[in-house]
């Protein structure tokens, strides 16, 4: 299992982003994390995968454990070796280079597996197998966010820490892309979904975590979430009988105050 314990991150040594998180990713499952803009996902998934240093973060207080072992002390490299991958917000592929140069980048530590996982990556995204040869900067968002994934795959992770995969894609990409995540858990990949999409990562995780302002406010079982009036609201945009709300503004603000900040 994955886990932070009363997880504090700071940023410049004066920005608090975290501020006592818990949450658990069980081996096999797929669970999701869910908030809006600026509310800490990807900060706490950077935590999980040893880049805070990047950003000028550090974990201040709490722990992050993989079966018990404190890991929040180690660098990204010592954490992807343990089998904890990150497909970031923004795909960020190499633009000048093909699609398979891509994913045997994404391959090189685990170099006798190379083709074992361009096999499981072609039969995942089959459009990738079509474009191998293609410079990936002329690939659509859709596949850049395939090849994302595919990159990461291609180093056989145990935990797959996935960060708004669905961001800007057709509502036909973003099936896909859904389908294709419930097939790399199938195929026993755990992963951590964050997610603005909530109908979307509800309905493929089987517990759910909702951050707001650097802290967990809810943390239920998916199915309960999707059933919350709260959740409805304010991240399906429905009212309480499953009509959809009149504006943004009455959503966000105005109709009622969410329940758990009160």
């Amino acid at each position: 299992m994955l886990a932070a314990k009363n997880l504090e991150v700071v940023y410049d040594d004066v920005m608090l982003v975290l501020r006592g998180v818990g949450l658990e990713v069980p081996q096999g499952r797929i669970v999701a994390l869910l908030g809006a803009n600026g509310a800490g996902k990807s900060t706490l998934l950077r935590a999980l995968s040893g880049l805070l240093d990047v950003h000028d973060g550090e974990v201040r207080r709490g722990s992050i454990t993989l079966d018990g072992e404190p890991i929040h002390t180690y660098d990204a490299s010592r954490i992807a070796a343990l089998g904890i991958k990150q497909v970031m917000e923004g795909r960020r592929i190499l633009a000048d280079l093909t699609v398979e140069e891509n994913l045997r980048i994404g391959g090189h530590v685990s170099p006798r597996s190379i083709r074992t996982n361009l096999d499981r990556t072609y039969q995942l995204f089959p459009v990738l197998a079509d474009r191998r040869r293609k410079l990936a900067g002329y690939l659509s968002g859709g596949e850049q966010q395939m090849l994302a994934i595919g990159r990461a795959l291609m180093s056989d992770p145990k935990y797959l820490l996935l960060d708004e995969p669905s961001l800007g894609l057709a509502p036909m990409i973003v099936r896909q892309i859904r389908d294709v995540i419930v097939q790399i858990n199938q195929q026993g990949t755990t992963v951590l979904l964050v997610e603005q999409n909530a109908a979307m990562a509800l309905a493929i995780a089987e517990h759910g975590y909702v951050l707001e302002n650097g802290a967990v406010v809810m943390d239920k079982p998916a199915a309960d979430l999707l059933a919350d009036g709260d959740v409805r609201e304010f991240y399906l945009g429905l009212g309480a009988e499953g009509s959809a709300a009149r504006s943004f503004r009455d959503v966000k603000h105005y109709r009622r105050r969410k329940r758990w900040l009160s």
